[in-house]
C-alpha cells in the first residue's frame, strides 16, 4: 500500500520566483503545507469548492478565479421526488472583487473568503468562508431562481478535529502547468439552510467535502472526481478519487480517510461509466489481486451543467449517490464501505 510519491512534512512555497513549479513542491502532505505563491495572468486557476451532505439534502459553494472570469454558485438539492433543486450563479468578468488567498481553510493565519454583496439582489450572490476555532464557517446568501423575494441563506460549520488528516498534492504537467490540489473529506459538519421561512437543518449525519486548487492549467482537459464521506463498518471514512487529468504526471489525488488516518494511493485507479446513461453504476477499482479500492457508485441524481461563453465551455455531469463494497488502508485493514453518501463526476473543460 506504500505510495512510490514523497511526503512531504515542512512548509514549502508551490512557485519560484519566475513563477515556475518549485521542484522541492512535487509531492503530497496529511495537512495543508502549501503556500500557492502563484504569479501573474494565464491559464491561473484559483478556487474553494465545498459540499455539505446530509442523508436528505446537501449544499455545494463555489468560489471561483479563473483568470478573466469569476463564478460563484450556491447550489441546493433535496434527494427524492419532488425534492427542491436550484442553482444560482454569479459571473463575474475579470474577475473584479474575488480575490483568493494563498493559505487555504484549515491553515493558521488563513485570511477570510468573501465575495459579493451583503444583501444580493437578482442574480448576484454573497459567499463567506472564514476559519474559527475548530474548523471554518461557511456562510452564503441568495435568491432563489424561481421566486425573486424568497432568500436562500446558509450557516455552516465544517468542524476540522484535532489530528484529523487531509491530502495536499501536486500535480505537476511540466515545470509552467501544474496543479496545487487539497482535498478534506469526512468534516463533520453542522448548521441550518433557510430557503424563505423554511429551515434545513445540518445535523449529526452532515459531513463537508473541500476542494481547494491553485495552479496554472493546459487550455483543454479532462477528469473524473469522486468524494464520499461517513459510517461504515464502524469507522468514519472518506474516500477522495481522482481520474484521468493526473495520467502521465507521476502524482494522483487518489486517498483514503480513515478515523482521521490518511492513506495514500500512488497509483492510478480504473473508472468505468456509461456517458450514455450517467444514472447508470459506475465501478471504481485499483488494480492488483489485494486491491486497495473495490467500489460501486449507485447514483440518483445527476447535475448535468454545460456553460459555453467564449472563452470558457465546461460540460459536467456529477452524480449523487451511493458507494458500496471495499477498501484496504495502510494497514492492510479492509473496511466493508456500505452505502456511503457522495458523488462522482465526470468533466470535460476548455478555459
Amino acid at each position: 500500500m506504500a505510495t512510490h510519491e514523497h511526503e512531504i512534512t515542512e512548509p514549502v512555497d508551490l512557485c519560484l520566483s519566475d513563477g515556475r513549479l518549485n521542484p522541492s513542491a512535487r509531492g503530497w502532505s496529511r495537512r495543508p503545507l502549501h503556500r500557492s505563491n502563484l504569479r501573474g495572468w494565464g491559464r491561473t486557476k484559483r478556487w474553494e469548492y465545498w459540499c455539505v451532505t446530509t442523508p436528505t439534502h446537501l449544499v455545494a459553494l463555489t468560489v471561483s478565479d479563473l483568470d478573466f472570469l469569476a463564478l460563484n454558485t450556491v447550489y441546493v438539492l433535496e434527494y427524492g421526488p419532488g425534492g427542491r433543486e436550484f442553482e444560482r450563479t454569479a459571473i463575474t468578468p475579470g474577475g473584479r472583487g474575488v480575490r483568493l488567498p494563498e493559505t487555504i481553510a484549515g491553515a493558521p493565519g488563513s485570511p477570510a473568503v468573501v465575495v459579493g454583496p451583503p444583501r444580493p439582489t437578482g442574480g448576484k450572490v454573497r459567499i463567506e468562508i472564514g476559519e474559527e476555532d475548530g474548523g471554518t464557517r461557511l456562510r452564503a446568501r441568495c435568491l432563489t431562481p424561481s421566486s425573486p423575494k424568497r432568500t436562500v441563506e446558509v450557516d455552516l460549520f465544517a468542524a476540522l478535529p484535532v489530528g484529523h488528516e487531509t491530502l495536499s498534492v501536486v500535480v505537476p504537467w511540466d515545470e509552467r502547468r501544474f496543479q496545487y490540489t487539497s482535498k478534506h473529506t469526512a468534516r463533520p459538519a453542522s448548521g441550518t439552510v433557510r430557503i424563505g421561512d423554511e429551515d434545513l437543518e445540518f445535523g449529526a449525519d452532515a459531513w463537508a467535502v473541500l476542494d481547494h486548487g491553485r495552479g496554472r492549467w493546459p487550455r483543454s482537459v479532462d477528469w473524473n472526481w469522486g468524494a464520499a464521506s461517513g459510517r461504515t463498518d464502524g469507522h468514519t471514512v472518506g474516500l477522495q478519487f481522482g481520474g484521468r487529468w493526473t495520467r502521465g504526471t507521476g502524482a494522483t489525488e487518489n486517498a483514503l480517510c480513515v478515523d482521521g488516518r490518511l492513506s495514500k494511493l500512488g497509483e492510478e485507479l480504473e473508472w468505468h461509466w456509461s456517458s450514455d446513461d450517467f444514472l447508470a453504476p459506475w465501478t471504481i477499482t485499483s488494480p492488483g489481486n489485494r486491491p486497495a479500492v473495490d467500489l460501486t457508485f449507485v447514483p440518483f441524481h445527476n447535475r448535468s451543467t454545460r456553460t459555453d461563453v467564449g472563452l470558457i465551455a465546461n460540460r459536467t455531469d456529477q452524480c449523487f449517490g451511493h458507494y458500496s463494497g471495499r477498501v484496504r488502508d495502510d494497514e492492510g485493514r479492509e473496511i466493508v464501505v456500505d452505502r456511503l453518501l457522495g458523488w462522482a463526476e465526470d468533466v470535460h473543460m476548455r478555459w
